[in-house]
């Protein structure tokens, strides 16, 4: 095959199984045929242009691809031009975004992905993450988007119902788990299930950490667009880390890692959880700047009994880890390149950042026309971080059955937001936000 029959061949990939593959997309795929006829460039659009989302795209700029960001869109304005500014000074001939391909708002994600583009990238706040994927399949775009991909029980239903749609399109979707492309815990893993501890009777994993940022109401004044006032919904975006409707809390948004580890290696997902936490010190346990909690432990259990423990945190001052433990009847495992005992290994190979290795592989990927799909995986591992986060908030035992059929929906009426809107939870009287008490807390109403 000639250098020119590539990159048609390639072009000609990109379209079928991009805009071809939708009705919907039709005027796209009639736009980027006579724009980019025998291109093998790939276009791409970033959702939510904080630290991940233009990592993702500096990311996706360092992989050998022809690629070009061509639209961005984040609720604020600001953020979404620091970051064409930011990576126009790093990769200049890989930024083709004018002012009109930069869109605000919250539902300003549909803009970007109206835009003729290949692939999707999305990195907003969990609660987002649902509307917006299902808005990318339904257009027909290749979509990477980052864990954890909602934030409730609903949300997860949604994002596997449009996972199904990709799948019926033959579009790829890639999930940050990063884990899954790491070659030392891709080879370890496989020495696991190869048998190389034995059968797997326990597994442990961990992510603690110290405390996170917290963005104070002044911050609004450099955010939103002249004349307007600061909203309450504008200051939770801002600081969605710090509420439950838009994070998850911490088990989702960080130790959801260490989680998907846990259940790749099992190769199953849990059936039940009971758990308990707190939030004594988040915030120096001031309830008018955050409602998650600051510790969580759980106890997962496996169909055939076997246990996960899992240890979350976010304390100054205390043991910090984050990792994962494999026990098995013959020796115990490090996921991340080494078994202990009977069959010792030390992973010896080159060690990769997971975050630049996803987007190798992704890229690679639709430029050899192959089509790989972690939809599924992304949003079971999302609800085993929810299964474990409503165990802690409600001191519960919670069965994976149970939660996913009728767990609570934590915004709803979400597709209808806007920076104006009440968002979900409000604070009190004396300006302090409602958490979860367990014993007290329901996770199904």
């Amino acid at each position: 095959m000639t250098k020119k029959t590539e990159k048609e061949s390639r072009r000609g990939f990109l379209k079928t199984t991009t805009a071809a593959a939708a009705g919907v997309a039709a005027v796209s795929s009639i736009a980027r045929t006579a724009n980019a006829q025998g291109s093998d460039e790939i276009r791409f659009a970033v959702i939510g242009c904080g630290g991940r989302g233009t990592g993702a795209a500096a990311n996706i700029m360092n992989t050998k691809g022809n690629v070009k960001l061509v639209a961005v869109a984040d609720a604020f304005g600001t953020k979404a031009k620091n970051a064409i500014r930011q990576l126009s000074k790093k990769y200049p001939d890989k930024v083709d975004v004018p002012e009109d391909r930069i869109f605000t708002g919250i539902d300003g994600f549909k803009g970007a992905i109206d835009v003729d583009c290949d692939l999707v990238v999305i990195a907003t706040p969990p609660a987002f993450k649902p509307m917006q994927f299902e808005y990318a399949a339904d257009k027909g775009r290749h979509i990477f988007c980052e864990k954890p991909v909602a934030s409730d029980a609903v949300g997860v239903r949604r994002f596997m119902d449009a996972v199904e749609v990709t799948k019926k399109k033959n579009l790829l979707v890639g999930i940050g788990l990063q884990r899954r492309h790491e070659p030392q815990y891709m080879e370890t893993v496989n020495r696991i299930h190869q048998g190389a501890i034995g059968d797997v009777i326990a597994l442990r994993v961990y992510w603690n950490g110290g405390g996170i940022w917290h963005r104070g109401r002044n911050a609004l004044n450099n955010l939103l667009p002249a004349g307007m006032e600061p909203t309450e919904m504008a200051y939770q975006c801002n600081n969605w880390y710090h509420f439950n409707w838009l994070c998850g809390d911490q088990i989702c948004e960080q130790h959801i890692h260490n989680l998907d580890v846990g259940c790749w290696v099992k190769g199953e997902y849990p059936v039940e959880c009971n758990g308990m936490g707190g939030r004594e010190r988040r915030m120096d346990g001031d309830a008018t700047k955050s409602q998650i909690f600051d510790h969580t432990f759980c106890e997962y259990t496996f169909s055939d009994g076997t246990k996960m423990w899992s240890q979350g945190r976010h304390l100054g001052n205390s043991w910090t880890n984050v990792s994962e433990y494999v026990h098995g009847s013959k020796s115990t495992a490090d996921p991340s390149g080494k078994i202990f005992g009977p069959n010792a290994y030390n992973f010896t190979g080159q060690r990769k950042g997971g975050h630049q290795q996803e987007q190798h592989d992704l890229i690679e990927a639709l430029m050899e026309g192959r089509i790989y799909n972690e939809g599924e995986y992304g949003a079971k591992s999302t609800f085993t971080a929810i299964l474990g986060r409503e165990a802690c908030y409600s001191a519960k035992v919670i069965k994976w059955d149970d939660l996913w059929k009728k767990g609570k929906e934590l915004a709803p009426g979400i597709d209808s937001y806007t920076l104006e809107t009440d968002p979900p939870t409000m604070p009190g009287p004396d300006g302090a936000y409602p958490h979860p008490v367990p014993g007290k807390y329901n996770p199904f109403a």
